[in-house]
């Protein structure tokens, strides 16, 4: 990392706090700041997740907050590898992913932020949400006809629903903080010609052709509906108490920097400590380690 930068001020740099000015183009997808290569990446992730270990050992002993990870992009923008590399030296214990795919008959039984209400971590622990509720601004908004899957009375599927869904959206979010819930959101924001890249190289290797399915590609033809989705999205639910994080993720090693950093800065604002032994307590261990000295 460059001398006197912090990874609060990574995590400042990709923070969006306040929609009303967001504009997705002026964010470019290989922007990395003032790190000119990945030499001493690796080194500085390896250190950033020794960093993040320590501090979700004091949230799970500290039991008071959660924090909710959500990780939305288009296909191929790393988030996979991105939890995976980001989250390696967490306690299994105290983190939990969730990946959302296409709602269940009984999940369309119900309203669409239910689903992600049961996956909500517990105090103490750091919830992912890989994809979210926030697929109901995405996919459902490129693709309207899936409204109709979800059994809604006519009347409430206006003109309107959108910015409604976004209001629902800020309005759950603002609960969840008010209730000890620290939410924390991320748009891989990849370019489409590495998006390309990726896509052949899926097909090129053997190793990565499971990764590649003909819907990938049937997506990508929605290419500038999606990112007017999530320019809507962002500027409409970024708020001081749910901010977005929008990462650029043609550089993945870059990628994980920011997000790392990011998570950092999160868990260290959150005055985290391990609780402390009042005098009762002192006398229970003392009387406890009498005991075990006497076998």
């Amino acid at each position: 990392m460059p001398k006197k930068i912090t990874f609060a001020d990574l995590a400042e740099r990709y923070r969006i706090t306040n929609g009303k000015k967001f504009r997705l183009k002026d964010h470019d997808p290989a922007d990395t700041w003032k790190f000119h290569g990945k030499d001493g990446a690796a080194a500085l992730l390896a250190r950033g997740v020794e960093r993040l270990a320590a501090l979700q050992e004091k949230l799970y002993a500290q039991d008071q907050r959660a924090v909710l990870l959500i990780f939305q992009a288009m296909d191929a923008a790393g988030k996979d590898g991105t939890i995976k590399n980001v989250m390696s030296g967490v306690n299994p214990q105290g983190c939990q992913v969730t990946s959302f795919k296409a709602p269940s008959a009984t999940e369309l039984d119900h309203d669409f932020l239910w689903r992600a209400a049961c996956a909500l971590p517990e105090r103490g622990r750091i919830g992912i949400f890989n994809r979210s509720y926030y697929e109901e601004t995405l996919v459902v908004r490129v693709h309207p006809e899936i409204l109709q899957t979800q059994r809604l009375p006519a009347k409430l599927v206006s003109k309107h629903i959108w910015r409604e869904r976004f209001e629902d959206i800020v309005a759950y979010e603002r609960h969840l903080a008010r209730n000890g819930t620290v939410v924390r959101k991320f748009f891989l924001n990849v370019s489409k010609a590495e998006q390309k890249r990726r896509f052949l190289a899926r097909l090129e290797e053997p190793a990565k052709n499971w990764k590649f399915s003909a819907g990938d590609l049937k997506e990508r033809g929605h290419w500038d509906e999606y990112q007017a989705a999530y320019e809507e999205t962002i500027a409409h639910t970024a708020t001081e108490d749910a901010p977005w994080h929008v990462i650029p993720a043609d550089n993945k090693w870059f990628t994980r920097m920011a997000v790392m950093a990011a998570v950092i800065e999160t868990l260290e604002s959150l005055d985290l400590a391990f609780p402390k032994v009042d005098k009762a307590q002192r006398a229970q261990l003392a009387a406890a380690r009498t005991a075990l000295e006497g076998e």
